[in-house]
């Protein structure tokens, strides 16, 4: 709603046809990399993405708060997680030794191993449907579309890695 009146800003044709293509890509995707990774690694899109945070930064350890950011998750969906993944020893969990009263997610070698298993057809499935579709200015304008989005959902950029190049 506008400030000055209580008629909402009703989106036209064309916007609303955006929106609801994107609110499919929203859907789609990750349900459809999911399913991949879950054939091909045993792994959910959200525990490889967990693992593979901490596989891309040194030491291979985060604080779980930081994690939870990283990842775009509530600290219990990420503890949850944690737990199935340090039962199948792909991580472990050890105080900070900055803070002892947090806890940090560890990687371990056989977590490394598991990311390092199933990147490539993750990364293939990436390329097929979302980089090779695109032509370079198609992909620099989806980068920006997203960068404008994310300065309004995560203005202080809490869920972009420090270790991405700017």
């Amino acid at each position: 709603m506008t400030p000055d009146s209580q008629e909402p800003r009703w989106l036209t044709a064309e916007q609303r046809l955006a929106w609801l293509d994107m609110v499919r890509v929203l859907t789609r995707l990750p349900a459809t990399l999911g399913a991949q990774l879950e054939r091909d690694a045993g792994l959910t899109f959200f525990e490889y993405h967990v693992l593979s945070m901490l596989s891309e930064i040194p030491g291979h350890a985060l604080r779980l708060s930081r994690l939870a950011q990283l990842t775009s998750s509530s600290l219990s969906r990420l503890s949850n997680v944690v737990k199935r993944l340090e039962a199948r020893d792909l991580l472990r969990r050890e105080p900070d030794p900055a803070d002892g009263r947090a806890s940090r997610a560890v990687l371990t070698a056989a977590g490394m191993a598991a990311v390092e298993q199933a990147a490539p057809g993750h990364v293939t499935l990436v390329r097929e449907l979302v980089v090779d579709p695109l032509d370079a200015v198609q992909l620099d304008q989806l980068h920006a579309a997203h960068e404008r989005i994310l300065d309004r959902l995560d203005p202080a950029s809490s869920t972009r890695p420090e270790w991405l190049e700017t």
